[in-house]
């Protein structure tokens, strides 16, 4: 059974929360984390999301995002997860 689509509001900031398979580290070096933010950077342009704040971690990322449309952050996370 599928799970449900999540819901996102137009104007209204959510926090998301990524992690890596097994909780397994991301990160290894300084580069990785910036490749991330380059990523991210692009990803939020293309798809009109807005960041307000963010944590990189070793294991995972939160993110605090605002989308001016419902699949906006949808969009960012997966064009992340295919990079």
């Amino acid at each position: 059974m599928p799970r449900k689509p999540r819901m996102y509001l137009a104007g209204i900031p959510s926090h998301v929360i990524q992690r890596g398979n097994n909780r397994d580290v991301c990160f290894f070096a300084e580069q990785d984390y910036l490749f991330y933010l380059e990523c991210l950077e692009g990803a939020c342009k293309r798809y009109h999301v807005s960041v307000h704040a963010y944590i990189l971690i070793t294991n995972h990322v939160h993110l605090l995002m605002t989308p001016e449309e419902s699949q906006g952050i949808s969009q960012v996370m997966q064009s992340l997860g295919r990079r």
